[in-house]
């Protein structure tokens, strides 16, 4: 059955780490729904001003649907993401049942506010580490424990991207995905 990804996007998010892991993601056949949440409709201005538009508004009565939810650093949109009630709830939906929640650079601020971050292990943008309160912070590029899958920054989005198709999809996939771009992996 193919897998679903909902990656949300907010004004201010990073645009390297929301393009690169929907266009990774999609090129392992994974359906992938880029979704705006708060004023990110019709186009969000992302962390460096490029234009992108979500494929729909954020639908938290959809989140069930998903087998994953990412979310993208860029502090502007970390902090919409972060007040937004629906969102967190939706993480904490996903690991009491173990679905993969996936987040990146600033990203884990928001599944500590979620309270999804005890006792885990995770990484996160060096620059906001000391924000975080909660788990075991590490310094590597990607972080996965258990459904839980963290990354650091811009340049580790596709080291971030070909661990989720690696978990969603497999190993093969995203070993053929990263030498059909060139990405060492």
């Amino acid at each position: 059955m193919k897998k679903t990804v909902c990656v949300l996007l907010a004004n201010g998010s990073e645009e390297m780490e929301v393009v690169i892991c929907v266009d990774v993601l999609r090129r392992a056949g994974i359906d992938v729904l880029l979704a705006g949440v708060g004023d990110a409709t019709p186009t969000i201005a992302a962390s460096r001003g490029v234009r992108i538009a979500p494929d729909s508004a954020w639908d938290a009565a959809e989140a069930s649907r998903f087998d994953a939810i990412v979310i993208p650093g860029g502090m502007g949109g970390t902090q919409v993401l972060r007040r937004d009630e629906s969102v967190k709830q939706a993480i904490r939906d996903f690991s009491e049942v173990g679905k993969i929640v996936a987040a990146i650079c600033a990203g884990p601020l928001v599944l500590q506010d979620a309270g999804v971050l005890d006792d885990r292990t995770l990484t996160c943008h060096p620059g906001v580490r000391e924000e975080l309160t909660v788990g075991t912070w590490v310094d590597q590029p990607v972080v996965r424990d258990g459904h839980l899958v963290t990354s650091q920054a811009p340049g580790t989005t596709f080291a971030f991207a070909l661990t989720l198709v690696e978990i969603l999809v497999d190993a093969d996939t995203a070993r053929k995905i990263a030498g059909d771009m060139r990405v060492a992996w």
